[in-house]
């Protein structure tokens, strides 16, 4: 079978439906578990063949459905060795043995720095395609290994749909889905390092192991509804500081638009509200009072989506 001239990847954004943090392990990790569900947002990863080295073009497209991101924002995403999808394209020529490299035009949408993974997708993208250029077939086993090594959230890119996720991430149980939902993203100017919030978790106290209990036994039993999840609540709402009246703010102004039972999704700060049945996204987005970046998501059945091109 002849190779692909091209490969071509849709890799969307995640929402942690919920996210309960425990104690810091021995080396330096914390303990979680979280809900994981891959959304409609997603960018997109072109890759082709060459004979030697990688390249990396990084383009931005609008997506939002209200607002734009500040120009800030596109200072987040390295093209250069930094950025985390270059990393994974030579991790997988690496691991798989070939010889070449590949440019990769990647088209991003997914806000950076907001909780949403759109780095991870990128990475579990660069590496299926790279993967696919070369005619390389590699277990999902082993493939999630290798997303591990790149970042606790991009095995959950590779892998998608719904999941539980354990460890610090990456040890993952596919979940029956409950049924589809869409939401509402809004993304404020200000944001969480993801850094700080772990330490100031430790520092408070606020790493609790029953809670990660609590998720794993809802999980476990049956397809879960959104909601039951994502009442659960975020660990890292509790450690926001001074960005706690924003952050109460903006959940207040999304009930009133009437999105249902916002939730910050990561780290932060984006933040997630479902959409109720039979309401009206664009009522919704009219509604809304405040000059946060919105976008409308669905719920989807898979994180990746790979086209191969002749």
């Amino acid at each position: 079978m002849s190779l692909p001239r091209r490969v071509r990847v849709t890799a969307r954004a995640k929402l942690n439906l919920g996210l309960a943090v425990g104690p810091r392990r021995p080396d330096g990790f914390h303990e979680l578990v979280t809900v994981f569900q891959s959304v409609s947002l997603a960018d997109t990863l072109v890759a082709e063949r060459r004979p030697r080295g990688f390249r990396l073009v990084v383009r931005h497209e609008a997506a939002a459905d209200r607002g734009a991101l500040p120009a800030r924002t596109r200072a987040a995403v390295p093209s250069g060795s930094g950025n985390l999808a270059l990393r994974a394209a030579r991790l997988a020529v690496r691991r798989a043995g070939v010889s070449g490299g590949a440019r990769l035009t990647l088209t991003k949408r997914i806000p950076a720095q907001a909780g949403l993974g759109g780095g991870s997708a990128d990475a579990a993208a660069a590496l299926v395609a790279v993967l696919a250029l070369y005619g390389v077939r590699v277990p999902l086993a082993r493939r999630l290994a290798w997303g591990a090594e790149l970042g606790s959230d991009v095995p959950f890119a590779l892998l998608g749909g719904t999941a539980l996720g354990t460890g610090r991430g990456e040890r993952l149980r596919p979940i029956r889905p409950g049924p589809a939902f869409r939401a509402v993203v809004a993304v404020p100017r200000w944001r969480v390092a993801t850094v700080r919030a772990f330490r100031a978790l430790d520092r408070y106290g606020l790493t609790r192991p029953n809670a990660k209990l609590r998720f794993a036994k809802v999980a476990g039993r049956r397809a879960l509804e959104p909601c039951d999840v994502i009442r659960m609540g975020n660990s890292f709402e509790e450690v926001l500081g001074s960005r706690s009246p924003d952050f109460a703010g903006l959940c207040s102004r999304m009930r009133e638009a009437g999105l249902v039972e916002p939730r910050m999704t990561g780290s932060g700060s984006a933040v997630f509200g479902v959409l109720g049945h039979g309401l009206s996204a664009r009522a919704v987005l009219g509604r809304f009072a405040g000059q946060e970046t919105l976008y409308v998501v669905r719920s989807a059945r898979r994180g990746l989506e790979v086209h191969r091109l002749r």
